[in-house]
């Protein structure tokens, strides 16, 4: 799979900011989106992540909320299948941080963006700014280079 080099990672967090307007990262979320979208970014996430954002959304802003996002990201988002060495990989890098607690979507997340050799994430988890090989917008900048 071939991405250009201005693709970005969303994960759960950044999402879940963008929907809800009473979040604090809410307007900085969708400033970055605003700019993403105009620089030309090719918006990327995990279908991990589609589903934990979906249940995420469904427990605190309830069903509607949860399935219009549900329907809206398959349209402004490349959602991509992890595969079976991606899997493996999350593992590895669980296993490897054993000072860290990752989720499995975030080493997911961590997997394939190496796989696919993009170096920003769209997120507001301090988990992708521990892990170290990323640049991680809103955390670590506001904006979109």
């Amino acid at each position: 799979m071939l991405l250009l080099r201005r693709s970005a990672l969303s994960d759960s967090s950044f999402f879940y900011a963008a929907v809800n307007r009473r979040d604090r990262y809410h307007t900085v979320v969708r400033q970055v989106l605003e700019n993403a979208y105009k620089g030309g970014w090719i918006l990327v996430t995990t279908t991990f992540v589609v589903a934990e954002t979906h249940a995420l959304i469904l427990a605190r802003l309830g069903r509607d909320i949860a399935a219009k996002w549900l329907e809206g990201v398959w349209h402004g988002v490349h959602v991509i299948r992890p595969t079976e060495e991606d899997e493996r990989r999350a593992c590895e890098i669980i296993f490897g941080y054993t000072d860290k607690d990752f989720s499995f979507t975030d080493a997911i997340s961590f997997a394939v963006m190496e796989r696919l050799g993009i170096t920003v994430a769209l997120s507001l988890d301090e988990h992708f700014v521990q892990f170290g090989k990323f640049t991680v917008v809103p955390l670590q900048t506001e904006k979109l280079g």
